[in-house]
């Protein structure tokens, strides 16, 4: 790590000229050479095709999730700890016999699960402390 952070030190300083001439690149002539780097990479895992669809609809969910102001941190997540989570759940109902009361009896586990609950219902709690106003008779 420290040979390759000074490495990458050593060869920077030099360059910040050059990064700054990338910088003042236009958008129209730097998102095409954004996207065939991406293209030409994600071929290049396993030369298949099917990898750039694959990129490509992310891509466009990415977008999509942009343009309608979702969080892309919260999906990331769940790419990353989903393998693990469905793991230890497999691994808690072969240890309870298939049993979801393993959760609820653990002391630890119903905590959490307590916590997640009221969690979940805080943002509610606003809506049900305001009065309705009283339908005004007609007469």
């Amino acid at each position: 790590m420290y040979l390759g952070n000074f490495l990458l030190v050593f060869l920077n300083l030099p360059l910040i000229p050059l990064w700054v001439k990338v910088l003042k690149v236009p958008y129209p002539i730097l998102f095409p050479l954004i996207v065939l780097f991406c293209v030409v990479g994600a071929y290049s895992l396993k030369n298949s095709a099917s990898d750039i669809l694959v990129m490509t609809g992310f891509g466009i969910a990415g977008y999509l999730m942009k343009k309608l102001k979702y969080e892309g941190a919260p999906l990331v997540m769940a790419f990353v700890l989903g393998p693990m989570l469905e793991l230890n759940l497999r691994r808690s109902l072969m240890v309870s016999d298939g049993s979801f009361t393993i959760f609820f009896i653990r002391p630890i586990s119903a905590t959490i699960l307590i916590l997640a609950l009221v969690i979940l219902c805080l943002p509610f709690l606003p809506n049900l402390r305001r009065k309705k106003p009283e339908a005004e008779e007609i007469i």
